[in-house]
C-alpha cells in the first residue's frame, strides 16, 4: 500500500497521540497537537481518505478515529524509525537481568520480569528443556470470574508467575478474595511450600476460617506449580496484573478470555514460536488465538551456540508504545544469547 508523505504524517499522529491517550483522535487534535502546517478541514478529508483505506476506523458514534490492525501494521513496517535503548535502560537491564550469570536459569526467568517491568506489558518466556529453578512466594491475587470459580494469581520471589482457575464457594465475594490474597501474601511471602505447611499454616486457617477451601485449592495449586523443575521447555508470564491498568481492559469478559489464554502453554509457545528467527510483531487478528484479536505480541528467539532454544516477548493491547517495546525486546534477546553463548559459562 503507497501513502503519499502528507497522509502517512497524519497516520503517525494519529498513533501515537491514541497510544498516548487511548481516546479516539479528531482531526482538531491533531492539527493543534501536531505541527503538520495543514488546516483542519484538510486533515479531516485526509483522515476519510485513510479510513477508506481502512487503516483507521471509528468507534461507535465518536467524532474521532482509531487505528485499525492495519494501520497498526502499516505504522510498524513503513513509518517507525528504530529506537536506540537508553542508556538508563540499557544499564538497568545489565544490573538486574544480566548481573548474576552464575544462575543461568534465574536469568531466563529474571529477564521476563524486567521485560514486563521496563513495557508495562505482559512479558513471555519460553525457556529452554531445562525449565528454571522454583522459587519462593513473593504474592498472591485473586481475581473473581463466575460463580463458584476464581483466577489464582502466583508471583514467586524470582518474578515467574502463574495461572489457575480454581474452585471456591459460590457465597465469596470479592471483597473476601482480596481479603484471602492480602493475608496468604502476608502470611507466606518469602516461604518455601513446606515452610508453609510447617509454619504458618495454622495462623492462616485462623484467620480465614471461613475460607477453608480456598485454602486447601490453594495450596494444592501451589503443590504444583512449586514442583520440582520441568524436563520440558515451559512458558513463563510476567507482569499478566498489568493488563487490568489498560484501558482495553476493563470489561471482565475479555480478562477472562485473556486468563484462559495464560493458562494454555502450548498455545502460547505457538504465539511465540522459536523457530522464527529476527524480531517478530503480530498485531490483532493477526493472532490466530481466540481472545487475542484486541492484542498485539513482540517477540524474538534466543540462542545458544547458534541455536534457538527459546523465545522471549510482550503480549498487551494493539495500542502499545511498539517503539520502545520492540527495542527492549530486541536488545534483551540479543544480551541473553551472548550470554548463553559465552564459553565461560
Amino acid at each position: 500500500m503507497q501513502l503519499d508523505e502528507r497522509k502517512k504524517r497524519i497516520l503517525y499522529a494519529l498513533i501515537q497521540d491514541y497510544v498516548a491517550t487511548a481516546e479516539p483522535v479528531g482531526s482538531r487534535t491533531i492539527a493543534r497537537k501536531f505541527d503538520l502546517g495543514i488546516s483542519s478541514a484538510t486533515i479531516r478529508n485526509e483522515m476519510a481518505d485513510l479510513e477508506d483505506l481502512g487503516l483507521i476506523e471509528q468507534p461507535h458514534t465518536s467524532a474521532g478515529r482509531i487505528p485499525s490492525d492495519v494501520g497498526y501494521r502499516y505504522y510498524v513496517d513503513c513509518l517507525l524509525e528504530p529506537l536506540e535503548l537508553s542508556r538508563k535502560n540499557r544499564e538497568m537491564i545489565e544490573r538486574e537481568a544480566f548481573g548474576q550469570i552464575s544462575v543461568i536459569e534465574e536469568v531466563i526467568t529474571q529477564t521476563g520480569n524486567l521485560l514486563s517491568k521496563l513495557t508495562n506489558l505482559t512479558s513471555i518466556v519460553l525457556t529452554p528443556k531445562k525449565g528454571p529453578s522454583r522459587s519462593h512466594l513473593s504474592q498472591v491475587h485473586f481475581l473473581p470470574y463466575q460463580p463458584g470459580q476464581a483466577i489464582m494469581v502466583v508471583v514467586q520471589e524470582n518474578g515467574t508467575v502463574e495461572n489457575h482457575i480454581i474452585e471456591v464457594e459460590e457465597s465469596v465475594t470479592q471483597d473476601e478474595l482480596q481479603l484471602a490474597a492480602q493475608v496468604l501474601t502476608y502470611k507466606m511471602k518469602g516461604y518455601s511450600l513446606e515452610d508453609i505447611k510447617k509454619s504458618v499454616l495454622h495462623e492462616i486457617y485462623n484467620e480465614l476460617n471461613r475460607q477453608k477451601k480456598l485454602i486447601d485449592t490453594t495450596l494444592e495449586m501451589m503443590e504444583i506449580f512449586f514442583s520440582g523443575a520441568p524436563d520440558h521447555d515451559k512458558v513463563y508470564l510476567g507482569g499478566t496484573l498489568n493488563m487490568l491498568n489498560q484501558p482495553e481492559f476493563r470489561d471482565l469478559a475479555k480478562v477472562k478470555d485473556l486468563f484462559k489464554i495464560f493458562e494454555q502453554d502450548d498455545n502460547l509457545k505457538k504465539v511465540i514460536d522459536p523457530s522464527r528467527n529476527g524480531l517478530r510483531v503480530t498485531i490483532g487478528g493477526e493472532n490466530n488465538l481466540a481472545g487475542l484479536q484486541g492484542c498485539s505480541v513482540i517477540y524474538a528467539t534466543y540462542q545458544e551456540n547458534g541455536e534457538n532454544i527459546g523465545s522471549i516477548g510482550v503480549l498487551g493491547p494493539t495500542r502499545m508504545d511498539y517503539a520502545s517495546a520492540m527495542a527492549i525486546v530486541d536488545y534483551m534477546t540479543k544480551k541473553l544469547t551472548d550470554i548463553l553463548s559465552k564459553p565461560h559459562r
